[in-house]
C-alpha cells in the first residue's frame, strides 16, 4: 500500500485477520458429539495491530501500520481488507515461510461455536529485525504517538522492542503498549501499558482473584517498569488509570449490555493513543477510551468505533 508521511499515530504490531462464518444450528453432527453449522455467510475484519489502526481512522485520525504479512493468499489478500477498514498507509512486511495470521471464528446464533487459528509464532531473525527496524526509523520522529499491539505473534522481539521504546522517548514521543505474555521487563520505558486484569496479575505473579490485585499489580508494574502510567481493563467492571504520583482513577464501565469483547483492547489502546496524540491529560484520554470500549463490546465480532458512533451517543472529544 502506499506509504505516505502525512499521518498522525504510527501503529507497530502482530497485523491479523479476523474471519467469521456465521450460521445456524439445527442439529447435532452424526460423526462427532458436535453442532452442524449450516453456513450463511462469511465475512473477514482486520485485527490486531490492524484493527487498532482500523479503530484510530473510525476515531478521526490518521494511522500508519507497519507489520508483517505472510507470503500466502491471505498475505496477498489483505489489502483490500485494510482499505476497506480505512487504512490508507501500511508497510506490510512479507516474510517467506510464515503464515499470515487470521482466525477464523464460527458463530451460530450470535454465539462462538468454534475458533481456528492459523499463525506462526517463530521470532523473527536478525536479517528480518533489521529489514524491520529500517522502515520504522523513519516514521517514528514524525509520528505524534506510536503504539505497540503485541499479540506473542514473533514479531516484536526484544530487540525491535527495545529500539522502538528508546527511539520513541528521545523525541519525546508517547508510546503505548498493548502487552502480552508475562514478561513485562521488555517494555520497560514505555509511556503506558494497557493490559487487562488477568494480564496485569499473571504479569506481577498473582492470582486475578486476589483482593485489591488491580490495585497492587497497578503500582507494581507502574513502578518497576518506570511507566508513566497504567490502564488495566477489567471487562464488567470498568478500567483503573494509574499514574505516577497520584491515586489510583477507577472508571466504572460505559457499556449497556456486553455481547461480545473481541477487540475491545485494541479499541481501548487506539482511543488513548488518540487522545495522547490530541495533547490530552492521561485522564481524559482514558474517559475516552472507556466510552469507546463501552461502544465496541455492545456489538458481536470485531467492531470498529467510529467518531460518528461516539457522536451519536453524546461523547465529544
Amino acid at each position: 500500500m502506499k506509504n505516505s508521511k502525512d499521518f498522525g499515530i504510527l501503529v507497530v504490531g502482530d497485523i491479523m485477520f479476523d474471519r467469521y462464518c456465521w450460521g445456524t444450528v439445527n442439529r447435532i453432527s452424526p460423526e462427532a458429539p458436535v453442532p452442524v453449522v449450516r453456513l450463511d455467510s462469511t465475512s473477514t475484519a482486520a485485527g490486531g495491530a490492524a484493527n487498532v489502526a482500523a479503530n484510530i481512522a473510525g476515531l478521526g485520525m490518521t494511522p500508519n501500520l507497519v507489520g508483517i504479512i505472510g507470503d500466502d493468499d491471505d498475505g496477498r489478500g489483505c489489502e483490500g481488507i485494510l482499505s476497506d477498514s480505512n487504512i490508507s498507509n501500511a508497510t506490510l512486511i512479507t516474510i517467506d515461510g510464515r503464515f499470515t495470521t487470521v482466525k477464523t471464528r464460527v458463530v451460530a446464533h450470535g454465539q462462538q461455536v468454534a475458533r481456528i487459528d492459523q499463525e506462526t509464532i517463530t521470532p523473527l531473525n536478525s536479517e528480518e529485525e533489521s529489514n524491520v527496524l529500517g522502515n520504522l526509523f523513519d516514521l517514528i520522529p514524525i509520528s505524534k504517538a506510536v503504539v505497540i499491539s503485541d499479540y506473542g505473534k514473533g514479531f516484536l522481539t526484544d530487540r525491535i522492542l527495545s529500539q522502538i521504546i528508546t527511539k520513541t522517548r528521545s523525541y519525546n514521543i508517547p508510546v503505548l503498549v498493548d502487552p502480552k505474555g508475562k514478561r513485562y521487563s521488555k517494555y520497560r520505558g514505555a509511556t503506558i501499558l494497557t493490559p487487562n486484569k488477568r494480564e496485569a496479575a499473571d504479569a506481577c505473579s498473582l492470582d486475578d482473584h486476589e483482593e485489591n490485585v488491580v490495585d497492587r499489580a497497578g503500582q507494581m508494574l507502574l513502578t518497576d517498569l518506570g511507566l508513566d502510567a497504567l490502564l488495566i481493563t477489567q471487562g464488567e467492571e470498568g478500567m483503573t488509570l494509574f499514574e505516577k504520583d497520584k491515586e489510583p482513577q477507577h472508571m466504572p464501565t460505559q457499556a449497556r449490555q456486553v455481547y461480545d469483547v473481541t477487540g475491545a483492547g485494541d479499541t481501548v489502546i487506539a482511543a488513548m493513543a488518540v487522545g495522547l496524540a490530541s495533547d490530552r491529560s492521561f485522564t481524559e484520554a482514558a474517559a475516552f477510551a472507556n466510552s469507546a470500549a463501552g461502544l465496541a463490546v455492545e456489538k458481536v465480532g470485531t467492531t470498529v468505533v467510529t467518531k460518528e458512533m461516539m457522536t451519536n451517543e453524546g461523547i465529544t472529544f
